[in-house]
C-alpha cells in the first residue's frame, strides 16, 4: 500500500451525513467519477490489508540457537570434532560419533522451532480472510453490481442488504428499511448484533462499541439494508488496525519461563564447567611442568607439550561429561507427551514451551462471551398473569444451548397449555424470523440470537393438542436416526406457524421499540402478535390477559405488579421482551394481500405505533447468554490454586457484572467499586492507580472492553512480573492472545484469526479446560524438574569419575564415546519415563510458583552433588577394586587370572617402562576369550578393558537406581513406590537391555572397547551401584524434617 497522506484523521461518526459528503466531494446520487477514484488510490492506496514480512529463513534458524544450553553444546561438539581430527589415523569413527550426534539433535531442535514460528505468523493470514471480496459501489452514476473490494476508496458510496460482509470502515449515510443490524461480536465482543442508525454522535472519543452510525470492515449485516460512504479502507480500518497489534506483539519477545530457567542453568553451567576444567588441568601440571629448585628459586623449566595436550583432552573430556547432552531432545518428548495428555482434555496445544507455561499460571485474563457463557442466547424464566390481576407466575426454563432438547421447563404440568401459555407459545414462534441448525456438535442460529431463543423455548413449551403432541414426540425421535443430522427439527414452531399464518410483517423500528406480525387465525380473523421491550409494549397495552385467557384493563396496580417483575428480571442480567397481541384491528382485521386498500398502511412506518396500539399483554420472557454450569466449580479452582481470574469483554457493565456475580467470581451484595470498570474508565486512571487496582487480591471485570484495552492490561500484567493467560474468540482478541505469555484460543465458536494468534486451542470452548489444563502444566513441569535433576546428579557423577580419574593419575575408566552412550541411550528411557510420573494430589491447592523460583534450589544441589560425587567414587572404586583387590565384600575378583598391582604402580603407570621384573597375566573374559599382551605396561592400556567394563556397568546400573530416587523431590520410595510409575520400570529394563546388547553382542563390544560380564561381576556391579538408593532416602528424610521445622517456626 502506498504512504497515506499525513494529515488530521476525520471523525465520520461525529458529523452529519451531509458534512460527511461535503467532506468526501461526494454526491449520494452519482457516486465518485472514475478519475477520483484514480486520484484517491494514489493517495490511499487499496482496500487490503498489507502482507508484513516475515524473518527470512536464515534468520529463524540462526535464533534456534540462540541459547546457551545450545551454545554450549556447539562448542562441546565443535572440540570433539578438532580433538578427533587432530588425532589423525588414530582416531577411529567411535571418535566422530559425540560431534555427530550432538550436531543432530540440535539440527532436530531447530526444525522444530523454525515449523513453530512459522506457525505463529498464519494468525495475520486468517485475517484476509475476513475480507470481502465484492461490493455494490455507485460510480459515475451507475451501479456497479460486484466491484472488487479492493478497489474501494474513501468516499465511495456503497449499498449493503442482508448477509453481506462489510468491504470496509463507513459511514451509514441512508437506511433503505426502517432498521439496520450488524453482527459485529467478532471484532467488539457484543454478544448480540448492534443496530445501526444515520444520527452523528458528539463525541471526538468515541468507543467502538458505541459508534452507531458506522459498520466495520469484516463484520456481517443481518437485517435490513442501507447505503453507506467509506470512510477507510486497508490498513486504517479497525481489523487494519488489529493486524498491525498482532504484528507488533509477536515481535514483544517473551521467553517462557522455562527457557528462563535452562538459560540461567546453562550460564550457571558454563561457569561451573569451567573452573573444573581449568582446575583438572592445573592439578595435573607436574606431568608437563617441571623444575628444580636453586637457592629456593625455582629454575631449568621443562615443558612438554605432548603432555600438556593428553590433559587437555582430559579436561574437555570431562567437560563433554558435564554436559547433558540428552536434556533439549528429553524437554521436547516430555512436552510431546504433556501436549498428548491435554488432547484428551480437549486442549490442543500449538506450541510445545506453552505446555510448561501454563503450570506456572499467575492470572487468567478471560473473555466474557463463549468463555465463561455458552454464547448461544436461552431463554431461562417468563412470567405471566395468574389467575387474577394481582399475581403472577413465574416459569423457570433449564438448559444453556440453542438445542431444544437441552432441558426442559422446570414443574411443567401445562400439557394442556392455558390460553395464555398458548398466547406466549403463538407469539415467540410466529413473531419471529429466526432458525436453528446443527453444525455436527454444536447448535447455531441463523438470524437474532434472541429469536432463536424462544423458537427453542416453544419447543420445550410443547403443543396444546395431544393428538399432534405425539405424532411431534415419534418425530423428534424418529430424527435421531436420519442420515442429515444438520437440520434441527422445530415441530412445535411448525405447527403455530401453519395454525397462524403470517400475511404482513412490521419491521422493528428504535421509536417504537417492537415488531409486529399480521396472521390469519384457522376462524379466518387476523390477530396482531407483538413482541418488543417491556416498558414500551406496556405504554400501549389497554389489557391484561389471565391465565384463563380473559382480558381485564390494565391498573396501576397491574402495571406495578408487572414492573417490579421486569426490574427483578432484569437485575440477573436477562434481556427481557414483552409479548402482546391485538384482535380488534379494524380496517386491518381481513387483510389478505396486497391489493387489499389497507395496505398503504402497512407500507408507512410512522402508522405502525398506532397499528400496535390497544394492545393486550401476555407475559414477559427473560433471555440472555448463561454461563456454563462448570465454570463455577472452576473458579473455586483457581482460587484453591491462588490463581486470579478477571474477565475482559466487549458487552456492557450490568451484563458483564451480573454473570460475575453467577459464577462467583464475586459474592452476591460485594461493593464492585475498584472492582469493575469499563475500559475506558480504566485506562483513564494513573498508571499507579491502575497497577494497585491490578495488584490487588481478587477478581476483577473489565466491561466494554477494546482490542487495545485487552493488550494494554495484559502488557501491565506481565511487567508487573504476572505470568498471564488469556482467552478469546473474536478477531478484537488476537492480540492479547499474541502477547500473553500463554493465549487461548475457543476451537468450536473462535474465529481462525484468533486460533492462529493462540498457544493453544480449547476444542470444547470450556473454561474449566483450562483449570485442568494448568494443573497437567504443574504435573509436567514437576516432572520436568525431575528428570533435570535426574540427569544432572547422573552427569555429575560422570565427571567427578574423570575429576577423581585425573586427580589420581590412574589410566582413564571411561573413553569418550562410552559416556557419550551413557548420557543419550541409556539415560534417555528412564528420564523420558519421568514424564509419566503421576501429579501429586494436592496439585491445585499450593500456589503457582514464582517465574523467578530456582529449577535447583540450594538444597537439592547440595544432595546432588552428594549423590554425583557417590556415583564419581563407585565408578572409579570399582576400576581401582579390580586392579588392587583379590576379593570385596566376598565376592572374589581374581577369578579371571588377572595381575593384581599396588595403587601406587596404579597411580603411576606412565611410568611402568622404568619398572624391574614387572610382568601382567593374561586373563580370561565371560564367553572364554583370552586377553593377551606382547608389552606388560598394555595392562593398563589394552588389559584395562574389563576394569572399564565394570566401570561402564556400574555407572548405567547406579543411574537406573538414581531414577527410582527422582521419582519424587521429597517423598520416600515407601511412600511413593516404583509401581506408581510402571513406564519408568519398563524403561529401567529397557536401559538394561540395551547395555547387555552392547556387552554380549561382539561387534557393538569392540565398538564401545567393552567385553562380556559373568555372573560374579554382575554380583559385584550391584553392590557397588545400590547404596545410592539409601544414600538419598537419607538426604530426602533431613530434607522432610528441615522443611517441618521451618513450618513449625512460622506457625
Amino acid at each position: 500500500m502506498e504512504e497515506i497522506v499525513d494529515k488530521k484523521p476525520f471523525k465520520a461518526w461525529s458529523w452529519s451525513v451531509e458534512q460527511c459528503l461535503k467532506e468526501y466531494k461526494v454526491k449520494l446520487d452519482k457516486g465518485l467519477s472514475s478519475y477520483e477514484v484514480e486520484k484517491r488510490r494514489e493517495t490511499y492506496g487499496w482496500n487490503e490489508l498489507q502482507k508484513e514480512k516475515g524473518k527470512p529463513l536464515w534468520r529463524l534458524v540462526l535464533e534456534q540457537f540462540d541459547d546457551m544450553l545450545v551454545k554450549i553444546l556447539l562448542v562441546a561438539a565443535f572440540i570433539s570434532f578438532l580433538l578427533a581430527y587432530l588425532q589423525g589415523n588414530e582416531a577411529g569413527f567411535e571418535s566422530y560419533v559425540e560431534p555427530f550426534v550432538i550436531v543432530l539433535i540440535l539440527i532436530l531442535n531447530a526444525i522444530v522451532g523454525v515449523w513453530q514460528e512459522g506457525n505463529a505468523e498464519n494468525a495475520l493470514e486468517a485475517l484476509k480472510d475476513m475480507q470481502c471480496e465484492s461490493a455494490k459501489v455507485l460510480r459515475d452514476g451507475y451501479l456497479v453490481p460486484d466491484l472488487p473490494a479492493r478497489e474501494l476508496v474513501p468516499g465511495d458510496i456503497v449499498e449493503l442488504r442482508v448477509g453481506d460482509k462489510v468491504p470496509a470502515d463507513m459511514r451509514v449515510a441512508v437506511l433503505k428499511t426502517s432498521t439496520l443490524r450488524v453482527e459485529q461480536s467478532s471484532l467488539t465482543g457484543e454478544a448480540m448484533p448492534v443496530m445501526k442508525g444515520t444520527n452523528p454522535l458528539f463525541m471526538d472519543d468515541c468507543e467502538l462499541q458505541a459508534k452507531e452510525n458506522m459498520v466495520f470492515a469484516g463484520t456481517t449485516v443481518v437485517n435490513g439494508s442501507c447505503i453507506c460512504i467509506v470512510v477507510d479502507i486497508g490498513m486504517c480500518t479497525e481489523i487494519g488496525k488489529i493486524q498491525t497489534q498482532i504484528h507488533e506483539a509477536s515481535l514483544e519477545d517473551h521467553e517462557t519461563p522455562l527457557k528462563k530457567k535452562l538459560d540461567e542453568f546453562g550460564n550457571r553451567l558454563t561457569t561451573a564447567i569451567g573452573l573444573i576444567c581449568l582446575v583438572v588441568w592445573v592439578i595435573n601440571y607436574k606431568y608437563f611442568l617441571t623444575w628444580e629448585l636453586v637457592n629456593g628459586w625455582p629454575s631449568n623449566f621443562q615443558f612438554s607439550f605432548d603432555k600438556c595436550t593428553y590433559y587437555f583432552k582430559i579436561a574437555i573430556a570431562l567437560a563433554v561429561a558435564a554436559i547433558p547432552e540428552g536434556l533439549p531432545a528429553v524437554i521436547t518428548t516430555c512436552l510431546a507427551l504433556g501436549t498428548r495428555k491435554m488432547a484428551k482434555k480437549n486442549a490442543i496445544v500449538r506450541k510445545l514451551p506453552s505446555v510448561e507455561t501454563l503450570g506456572c499460571t499467575t492470572v487468567i485474563c478471560s473473555d466474557k462471551t463463549g468463555t465463561l457463557t455458552t454464547n448461544q442466547m436461552s431463554v431461562t424464566e417468563f412470567f405471566t398473569l395468574g389467575g387474577k390481576t394481582t399475581s403472577s407466575r413465574i416459569f423457570h426454563v433449564e438448559g444453556t444451548t440453542y438445542d431444544p432438547k437441552d432441558g426442559g421447563i422446570v414443574d411443567w404440568d401445562c400439557y394442556n397449555m392455558d390460553a395464555n401459555l398458548q398466547a406466549v407459545a403463538e407469539i415467540c414462534a410466529v413473531c419471529n424470523d429466526a432458525g436453528i441448525f446443527c453444525d455436527g456438535r454444536l447448535f447455531r442460529a441463523t438470524g437474532l440470537p434472541t429469536e432463536a431463543a424462544l423458537k427453542v423455548l416453544v419447543e420445550k413449551m410443547g403443543v396444546p393438542d395431544s393428538e399432534v403432541k405425539d405424532k411431534i414426540r415419534y418425530s423428534k425421535l424418529l430424527s435421531n436416526y436420519l442420515i442429515d443430522r444438520n437440520t434441527v427439527n422445530l415441530a412445535c414452531c411448525e405447527w403455530w406457524n401453519k395454525r397462524s399464518k403470517r400475511v404482513a410483517t412490521l419491521e422493528f423500528d428504535r421509536v417504537r421499540k417492537s415488531m409486529s406480525v399480521l396472521v390469519r387465525k384457522p376462524n379466518g380473523s387476523n390477530r396482531l402478535l407483538v413482541k418488543g421491550a417491556v416498558e414500551s409494549l406496556l405504554e400501549r397495552s389497554s389489557y391484561v390477559q389471565l391465565a384463563d385467557g380473559s382480558t381485564f384493563p390494565i391498573d396501576e396496580q397491574c402495571r406495578q405488579l408487572l414492573l417490579v417483575r421486569l426490574l427483578d428480571m432484569s437485575s440477573k442480567g436477562l434481556r427481557c421482551l414483552g409479548l402482546a397481541y391485538k384482535d380488534d384491528l379494524g380496517e386491518l382485521s381481513d387483510y389478505y394481500t396486497e391489493g387489499h386498500p389497507a395496505h398503504k398502511k402497512l407500507l408507512d412506518p410512522s402508522c405502525y405505533s398506532s397499528i400496535e396500539s390497544g394492545l393486550i399483554f401476555v407475559g414477559v420472557v427473560g433471555i440472555r447468554d448463561p454461563p456454563r454450569e462448570e465454570v463455577h466449580k472452576a473458579i473455586e479452582d483457581c482460587r484453591g490454586a491462588g490463581i486470579n481470574v478477571m474477565v475482559i469483554t466487549g458487552d456492557n457493565k450490568s451484563t458483564a457484572e451480573a454473570i460475575c456475580k453467577e459464577i462467583r467470581l464475586f459474592s452476591e451484595g460485594e461493593d464492585l467499586r475498584g472492582r469493575s470498570f469499563t475500559g475506558k474508565e480504566f485506562m483513564a486512571l494513573s498508571s499507579s492507580e491502575q497497577i494497585d487496582i491490578l495488584s490487588k487480591p481478587g477478581g476483577k471485570v473489565f466491561s466494554r472492553a477494546e482490542p487495545r484495552h485487552k493488550q494494554d492490561i495484559v502488557r501491565m500484567l506481565k511487567d508487573m512480573g504476572e505470568i498471564v493467560a488469556m482467552t478469546g474468540d473474536g478477531v478484537n482478541d488476537a492480540p492479547a492472545l499474541k502477547l500473553a505469555d500463554i493465549g487461548i484460543a475457543m476451537g468450536m465458536t473462535g474465529t481462525e484469526v484468533a486460533k492462529e494468534a493462540s498457544d493453544m486451542v480449547l476444542a470444547d470452548d470450556n473454561f474449566s479446560t483450562i483449570v485442568s489444563a494448568i494443573a497437567e502444566g504443574r504435573s509436567i513441569y514437576n516432572n520436568m524438574k525431575a528428570f533435570i535433576r535426574y540427569m544432572i546428579s547422573s552427569n555429575v557423577g560422570e565427571v567427578i569419575s574423570i575429576f577423581l580419574t585425573a586427580a589420581l593419575g590412574i589410566p582413564e575408566c571411561m573413553i569418550p564415546v562410552q559416556l557419550l552412550w551413557v548420557n543419550l541411550v541409556t539415560d534417555g528411557p528412564p528420564a523420558t519415563a519421568l514424564g509419566f510420573n503421576p501429579a501429586d494430589v494436592d496439585i491445585m491447592e499450593k500456589p503457582p510458583r514464582k517465574s523467578n523460583d530456582a529449577l535447583i534450589n540450594s538444597w537439592v544441589l547440595f544432595r546432588y552433588m552428594v549423590i554425583g560425587s557417590y556415583v564419581g567414587i563407585a565408578t572409579v572404586g570399582v576400576f581401582i577394586l579390580w586392579y588392587t583387590q583379590a576379593s570385596f565384600l566376598g565376592v572374589n575378583l581374581v577369578g579371571d587370572g588377572h595381575t593384581l598391582v599396588e595403587l601406587s604402580q596404579l597411580r603411576n603407570w606412565g611410568e611402568c617402562s622404568s619398572w624391574s621384573n614387572f610382568t601382567a597375566s593374561p586373563f580370561t573374559v565371560n564367553g572364554g576369550r583370552m586377553i593377551t599382551f606382547s608389552n606388560p605396561c598394555d595392562y593398563f592400556s589394552v588389559g584395562k578393558v574389563k576394569a572399564m567394563t565394570l566401570s561402564l556397568s556400574v555407572l548405567v546400573a547406579i543411574e537406573m537406581f538414581n531414577s527410582l530416587n527422582a521419582l519424587s523431590e521429597d517423598n520416600s520410595l515407601i511412600r511413593m513406590p516404583p509401581w506408581r510409575n510402571p513406564w519408568l520400570l519398563i524403561a529401567m529394563s529397557f536401559s538394561l537391555g540395551l547395555h547387555c546388547l552392547i556387552l554380549y553382542v561382539p561387534l557393538l563390544a569392540n565398538v564401545f572397547g567393552i567385553v562380556p560380564l559373568s555372573l560374579n561381576e554382575w554380583l559385584l556391579v550391584v553392590l557397588v551401584s545400590a547404596p545410592v538408593i539409601l544414600i538419598d532416602e537419607v538426604l530426602k528424610f533431613v530434607g522432610r524434617r528441615k522443611r517441618l521445622q521451618t513450618k513449625l517456626k512460622k506457625a
